[in-house]
């Protein structure tokens, strides 16, 4: 379990959200909606292994991404087609954009949280629901609310990669996408998941597989997001506090679709919103009670971070620094 010093940095969290918040009223599987928690086949959990090293592989500068020169983690998807690369690790996390022929789809991935960067830190911490952009967002008006943090860094880096998917989907011949990350970048890209398919072909299967994915909106956006009844699976791994944040109080709330590692290294199926047994995250962990390591992982075996040397790695819950391990 963490120690004392790390339990405070989760409560300054909790402390810094309480005072910024409003209350408001191989392919894995479609959105589950089983009634009771369950594993999942170990065929299933090897399914989501390119995704979890794309979630990875975004912690890498955009420039090796984009010549998919990047060390083990390039190679672990050795035929991926770059489109595109962005982001400065401070006012927009790293991204890409590419063609996964194995796959036959296109990949987006997000960069998590860099604590050596302020404006991360920054973004995590401002934890104030906010509506969204009615021009990223037709349609999603109050009340409708998402994190104002993640909502600020997600519009930076949007257009650049709609226009990247547009690309890959016109050159490859290609109409389903799915967007990754982990940490920070898992809510950037459950963003891009209620984003993307507002602005692409009638058609356009859009999924989400994010890994320690915090709460991104309101209970409005978390029913928004399971009225798409598209695929939706947050991987989240044993005791990690990150999933738990911001808490429940403060009105956030996760959708459906989670997966949650438990110690024997099974995977099980949770159902519902915040499923509040021990066996899924929001029962697993608490701000007094957790284990900060099991964020990075491993998820089937893949750390996260980038491998190479050329990037960063994810040091930080929610953006504020971790003291040593």
């Amino acid at each position: 379990m963490a120690s004392s010093s790390r339990s405070a940095s989760i409560a300054l969290l909790a402390l810094l959200a309480v005072v910024c918040a409003i209350p408001t009223s191989m392919t894995p599987t479609p959105q589950r909606r089983q009634a009771t928690i369950a594993p999942i086949p170990l065929a299933e959990v090897s399914s989501f292994k390119p995704y979890t090293w794309y979630a990875s592989t975004a912690y890498c500068e955009p420039a090796d991404t984009l010549a998919w020169d990047c060390g083990p983690n390039c190679q672990a998807n050795p035929s991926f087609k770059p489109i595109a690369s962005g982001g400065d690790g401070v006012v927009t996390q790293f991204w890409f954009v590419g063609y996964d022929p194995a796959l036959n789809e296109v990949i987006v991935s997000h960069q998590g949280t860099d604590v050596a960067k302020i404006v991360p830190a920054l973004t995590d911490a401002d934890t104030l629901l906010a509506p969204l952009d009615l021009s990223l967002f037709p349609g999603m008006t109050l009340p409708i609310a998402a994190h104002a943090g993640f909502l600020a860094t997600h519009s930076s880096s949007a257009p650049d990669i709609l226009e990247a998917v547009q690309q890959a989907m016109d050159e490859y011949c290609v109409s389903k996408i799915t967007v990754t990350g982990h940490s920070l970048g898992a809510a950037i890209a459950l963003l891009d998941f209620a984003f993307l398919p507002l602005h692409l072909p009638n058609g356009t299967n859009v999924r989400f597989v994010g890994y320690g994915t915090p709460r991104v909106g309101n209970q409005d956006f978390a029913n928004y997001i399971d009225a798409q009844n598209r695929s939706v699976t947050h991987i989240n791994n044993k005791d990690d506090p990150v999933p738990i944040l911001p808490p429940l109080l403060l009105g956030f709330k996760h959708p459906n679709g989670e997966l949650h590692i438990v110690e024997s290294g099974a995977w099980d199926s949770c159902p519902g919103q915040d499923n509040p047994s021990p066996d899924c995250s929001t029962g697993a962990a608490s701000l007094l009670f957790n284990n900060e390591a099991d964020h990075d992982g491993p998820y089937d075996g893949v750390e996260m971070g980038c491998q190479s040397g050329g990037g960063t790695a994810p040091t930080g819950i929610l953006g504020l620094p971790i003291p040593i391990r």
